[in-house]
């Protein structure tokens, strides 16, 4: 519970303290040095202080300092032990001077084992400290021209040495606080305040660049002017002030320049499109920027720039202004410049005015403005073809068409340039008329009208008038369709084209169109012959060729008349036709009439056979006549005849007579009842068979046929027919046997007897006999 601790160190002395120990009567200390050689130092403190100081100490040098608490038995009641060095040396200051107003710079000889040391500049009650870690040392935050005692002391990590013998030392005077200006572009002014304990004061002047010479001016004085300066030149000045002894104090700088002087070649460049003006100069030495000022009575423009020229902007049409250009640097402005005079663009004119003549030419006028010397009036058409007018007056005419739109702008000039755009006025013309418009379409109560379109139309509106009817139609297509009009009938046709910023133009010339003729109606048809008929109508148009048609699937026939009848020939037979007429005239074509059905008589077969399938019946067949539905077909003789009523193209006729001739006829009848007769060339039945008919042997390889002979026939082929051979034999004439010879035996003949005929055939339908 017994500890010490050391409150302050000096080169040579320790000073410590303990707590009071209890039974203690007395303290002995013991500071021996480490590392040294030296002797130990002991003291003895009594217990009525507790603390005591080791003196007599070697300065920079580390003891191990123990202490005792000792009875009044002088037994050791209790120890502790501490290290403790003690400071560097007492510095010895060699030196303490002034160069600045605010510091003293001291020097002196290291001391060993100092890592630092502490300079004191005091002034009277008040002193000032600074610790710095070697020679020389200041001591700054001083008072100007006043006397300071300065001491050091040496530091090291065991504490602070004793001060050092003191020096006197004095600060120099404060510097003159400058206040520095420009006043023209070739002088400058300076001027300070008073300074403690200056009796006079020296104020140097030169370029900051180095050229030229130093100006240098001592006064006792606080103001100072240099002059015959460079315009817009850097300058630095140099002043300081000194006292009664001839010291010089402390100096301050300061670096101005000179204010420029005035730029020169101001021009003014007019900037028409945008109603500013560039100004331009040339650059003077030392400014830093530019100002424009653009004035009249009653307005004032600004411009800043930095560079050699600037633009103001929103300048005013139609006025004169004064153009001053000022130059700037820090040390201030350059007198203006001499004024520029610039006159801007005329404004746009205004009270425009157009009128149109009746002899398609427009009239332009407007009111005259200010500063304009003379004017342009542009006129564009909406198809991009643009015209003008220049004139000192305040009217202009132009020569204009139909159907345009024509944009009108008026801008007035002087050497400026040209106004701004003013108010940009259109003026359209009437639509043009439609001059080629014609008929596509013409029939007896309709007219189809077209034509190209036109400039300026947004609508057409077609007219037609025939005595007091009146047909209108509106559109805005190039095309209109008149309905509901009179067959045959000449109308006055006109097409008028509107727009809504004009109106109808109603100058279009009218046309005269004719409808197409009305349409004819068939009275009767009469047939003159199996293949010719004649068509009869009611005439009622004017000049017109009436055109009869008979159409039907076997193709179409016609005949053409300019009265009421006319006559179609070569109508094929067996077909249906129908039958119309139509009138055609240099108007154009009328309706077809209503059909009028004709039906011609049908045709006869033009193909008829007739075979013989027994001696007393025939079969006929014919081909197909168109438009028969039923056929009646007759053989007829002075012996007879036979008929056959059928609806098929073949008949069986019965009760025919051999060996006799028949002429053929046949009706083709259609299924209206039409008929017709056709004939054809006559059929002769076959000649009649042998009768009695017999057969007789002659020996085993002979056979004699006999028979009895028609009146018809004279000749007969008589024929045998059998496995072994065929055999034939043709008696001569008037002969009613014939005999074959050399057959062979032992096998069955047919035999049969013919009539022979011019052709050499053989009539198959004789009766056969059967001989073995």
């Amino acid at each position: 519970g017994f500890s010490m601790s050391v409150y302050d160190v000096t080169s040579r002395s320790i000073y410590l303290r303990w707590p009071k120990f209890s039974g203690a009567s007395s303290y002995r200390v013991t500071a021996t040095p480490v590392n040294t050689v030296g002797q130990s130092f002991l003291s003895h403190f009594s217990d009525v202080n507790p603390k005591g100081t080791l003196t007599s100490l070697t300065p920079n040098t580390i003891y191990v300092i123990q202490a005792e608490a000792i009875d009044k038995n002088g037994i050791i009641l209790a120890e502790t032990q501490i290290m403790q060095s003690t400071a560097p040396d007492i510095p010895v200051i060699d030196q303490a001077y002034s160069k600045l107003s605010n510091s003293i710079t001291v020097e002196w000889r290291a001391v060993p084992g100092a890592t630092s040391y502490l300079l004191t500049a005091q002034d009277g009650d008040s002193f000032i400290e600074t610790t710095v870690t070697n020679s020389p040392g200041t001591v700054t935050g001083l008072k100007a021209a006043t006397l300071y005692r300065i001491t050091i002391r040496s530091i090291n990590s065991g504490g602070r040495s004793q001060p050092s013998p003191y020096r006197r030392a004095k600060t120099v005077l404060a510097a003159p606080i400058l206040s520095v200006s420009s006043p023209s572009c070739n002088s400058i002014a300076v001027t300070w305040k008073a300074v403690y304990m200056a009796v006079g004061f020296s104020v140097s002047l030169m370029r900051s660049d180095g050229l030229g010479r130093m100006l240098k001016e001592n006064t006792t004085n606080t103001s100072l002017a240099f002059t015959d300066l460079d315009p817009g030149t850097l300058y630095t000045i140099k002043a300081y002030a000194w006292d009664a002894n001839g010291m010089p104090g402390d100096d301050s700088t300061y670096n101005q320049r000179t204010s420029p002087k005035a730029p020169a070649d101001v021009q003014v460049a007019f900037n028409s499109g945008t109603l500013r003006a560039t100004v331009s100069w040339m650059p003077t030495e030392g400014a830093l920027t530019y100002s424009v000022i653009v004035s009249n009575r009653l307005l004032t423009l600004k411009c800043n720039s930095s560079s050699s020229s600037c633009t103001v902007p929103s300048l005013q049409c139609g006025s004169e202004y004064s153009v001053f250009v000022i130059a700037h640097n820090d040390a201030g402005s350059s007198k203006p410049t001499v004024a520029v005079s610039l006159k801007t663009i005329p404004c746009a004119p205004g009270s425009i005015s157009i009128e149109e003549d009746e002899t398609g030419t427009l009239l332009v006028s407007w009111s005259s403005v200010n500063f304009s010397h003379y004017y342009v009036v542009f006129v564009k058409s909406d198809d991009g073809l643009e015209v003008y007018c220049n004139t000192s007056h305040t009217r202009c005419h132009f020569q204009s068409d139909c159907g345009f739109t024509y944009f009108i702008s008026v801008f007035a000039y002087n050497k400026a340039g040209q106004s701004p755009l003013g108010d940009v006025f259109n003026y359209t013309t009437a639509p043009c008329c439609p001059s080629d418009f014609s008929t596509v379409f013409v029939s007896g109560d309709t007219l189809e009208v077209t034509w190209s379109p036109v400039r300026g139309a947004e609508m057409y509106e077609i007219k037609a008038v025939a005595r007091a009817a009146i047909v209108l139609c509106n559109d805005t297509a190039p095309a209109c369709t008149l309905s509901a009009l009179q067959c045959n009938t000449q109308y006055n046709v006109t097409v008028h084209s509107f727009s809504e910023v004009r109106g109808s133009n109603k100058s279009c010339a009218s046309k005269y169109v004719a409808t197409a003729p009305c349409s004819p109606e068939i009275k009767n048809i009469s047939k003159d012959a199996l293949s010719v008929i004649s068509v009869y109508w009611q005439s009622n148009n004017d000049d017109a060729t009436y055109i009869i048609t008979a159409r039907g699937e076997a193709g179409l026939w016609h005949c053409t008349s300019s009265g009421n009848s006319c006559t179609i020939i070569n109508l094929p037979c067996g077909s249906v036709f129908s039958v119309s007429a139509i009138a055609r005239s240099p108007a154009g074509q009328s309706l077809p009439s209503y059909s009028v059905p004709l039906e011609t008589a049908p045709c006869c077969p033009t193909d008829l056979t007739l075979s013989q399938v027994t001696q007393s019946v025939t079969n006929i067949t014919w081909s197909v006549g168109m438009g028969a539905q039923t056929y009646a077909t007759t053989l007829e003789s002075p012996k007879g005849q036979a008929k056959c009523h059928t609806l098929q193209n073949y008949c069986l006729l019965g009760c025919i007579t051999c060996g006799t001739n028949y002429t053929v006829s046949l009706k083709a009848i259609s299924e209206t009842g039409l008929t017709s007769n056709c004939t054809y060339q006559g059929y002769s039945s076959s000649a009649c068979c042998p009768s009695g008919v017999k057969l007789y042997r002659l020996g085993n390889n002979g056979i004699r046929v006999h028979w009895q002979s028609s009146e018809e026939v004279t000749t007969y082929n008589t024929d045998l027919y059998g496995s072994k051979g065929n055999f034939t034999c043709a008696p001569h004439s008037g002969l009613s046997h014939c005999d074959i010879t050399e057959i062979p035996c032992g096998d069955v003949y047919t035999v049969v007897v013919t009539p022979a005929t011019n052709k050499g055939l053989k009539l198959a339908l004789c009766p056969k006999k059967i001989y073995s």
